[in-house]
């Protein structure tokens, strides 16, 4: 038998047909939506007079124009208020479940499907947002697709689709002090560009990540697209099986007795064939921050940013952008710059353990006077943990507030913008320019890094 990628695996099982010299007919298992990319979709089923063809399959949630304070009364954003009501109205029509503002299971797509045991082992997962990537850590095959996809999904419950080349990412050893999966995802990108996976499905490998918890294999698959990738992925083990015991919509007694034999098939056979592979030490990896206008725009936080004459020439121009905008000088440090925003949370780092982390940092100290944060937990299940863990308290203690969950200032959509000029750390996935708000300057970091920049008011390697 011929020697398969977990990859291949899962693609090869859903392919309902394939076309000559073209894409496959790939059925999907679970289609993800939320207020911004399925209404187009439901306009275009209405005009075709098509019904949505297994409404089961779908998911929907409201998350990234709602508010993340007063969630009990009416959005004040006229157009945020109008997308949330469509959501509402289009899932009542076509009998699909939808948790909403202030449902128990409400909160960020990417949040809540890995939470409620939706995204599971070997399942083909879509939803209309980039990030849908993130389902990836749980060895499955999930990925983000167009207005258009998403109609014909509804449709059909498959999708065309070419089949990606297959990169395998492996990293061995042990992590350094400090050292996150955010991190890990962040040197990565800053090595190989934000188009280095272009065209490739990523397999995530390594004693490294092996070791990693679900939360952070969740960040890493989450951010494998500001590579280019298509997708990421992990294969699924003991821990991802811990993780899923016992959650609402995991299998349960029995039947998790028999998708345990089915998942534990769901690895990389050996000698099977990787169209490329890049190798990492977890020992050269360090705290990491971007200084640009792109998450491959990154260096270790000690290190200074690059020289023009260090720069690739067709990423010259760019680079220089980036300086202008971001007002950073080649050649200097980001130690001790000022900042005035700090954020965590999105589909990045907007779990548990990403709250527990920044928690832990800022107990007992006190928030700088300069800086203004928004903590946001990831869905409502996670708001609930956090103040069951008493996580309010300490943050409350320290001067921060717990918001309530939404996508918030990743890409302020709602009322959490940065204002121009001003410069935010954020535990999201992206700094392009203007996505916290018009002239909004952005620098991606850990929870842990975020922590320390909210607590000194200024860049600071948390390690001191």
């Amino acid at each position: 038998m011929e020697a398969k990628t977990l990859f291949d695996k899962i693609w090869d099982a859903h392919v309902v047909s394939s076309i000559e010299n073209g894409p496959d007919v790939l059925y999907i298992d679970r289609h993800l939506i939320h207020e911004v990319t399925s209404p187009q979709a439901f306009t275009g089923l209405r005009e075709r007079n098509l019904p949505v063809f297994r409404p089961e399959k779908i998911i929907a949630t409201a998350d990234h124009n709602i508010p993340t304070k007063n969630q009990h009364l009416p959005i004040r954003d006229e157009l945020s208020k109008k997308q949330i009501e469509k959501l509402s109205e289009n899932c009542r029509e076509h009998n699909i479940t939808l948790y909403g503002l202030n449902h128990p299971f409400n909160g960020i797509i990417h949040v809540i499907g890995p939470e409620l045991g939706l995204t599971q082992p070997g399942k083909t997962i879509v939803c209309g947002d980039s990030h849908t990537s993130t389902h990836g850590a749980f060895g499955c095959i999930a990925f983000g697709i167009g207005t258009s996809e998403v109609e014909m999904v509804m449709a059909s419950q498959c999708i065309l689709q070419p089949k990606p080349k297959k990169m395998r990412i492996s990293i061995e050893g042990i992590l350094n002090k400090g050292v996150s999966s955010k991190d890990i995802i962040l040197y990565i990108i800053s090595k190989i560009s934000v188009s280095g996976a272009t065209g490739y499905f990523i397999e995530y490998a390594g004693s490294t990540i092996r070791n990693l918890s679900m939360e952070g294999r969740m960040t890493i698959c989450n951010m494998s697209i500001e590579m280019g990738a298509r997708g990421g992925m992990i294969a699924p083990d003991k821990t991802t099986f811990e993780y899923l015991k016992g959650r609402e919509f995991a299998p349960k007694g029995e039947d998790f007795d028999k998708s345990l034999n089915r998942w534990e098939t769901l690895c990389t056979d050996e000698n099977a064939h990787f169209d490329k592979e890049l190798y990492f030490k977890a020992e050269n990896i360090e705290p990491m921050i971007t200084y640009g206008t792109n998450p491959g725009m990154g260096i270790k936080i000690t290190d200074k940013i690059p020289f023009i004459e260090d720069i690739e020439e067709n990423n010259i121009e760019s680079f220089k952008k980036s300086m202008e905008y971001m007002n950073f000088s080649p050649g200097s440090s980001l130690i001790d710059h000022p900042i005035d925003f700090v954020f965590v949370g999105s589909c990045t780092n907007g779990r548990i353990e990403d709250l527990r982390v920044f928690t832990s940092f800022v107990k007992g100290k006190q928030k700088a006077n300069n800086v203004t944060a928004w903590i946001v937990p990831g869905s409502k299940q996670v708001e609930k943990q956090a103040k069951a863990e008493g996580l309010d308290d300490i943050l409350h203690e320290a001067g921060f507030e717990l918001r309530q969950p939404g996508c918030s200032a990743c890409l302020a959509m709602n009322e959490d913008k940065v204002p121009e000029g001003k410069y935010s750390v954020s535990t999201s996935n992206r700094n392009f320019e203007g996505r916290q708000g018009p002239g909004a300057r952005t620098l991606l970091a850990s929870p842990l890094i975020a922590a320390a920049a909210a607590i000194t008011g200024k860049i600071t390697d948390p390690r001191k």
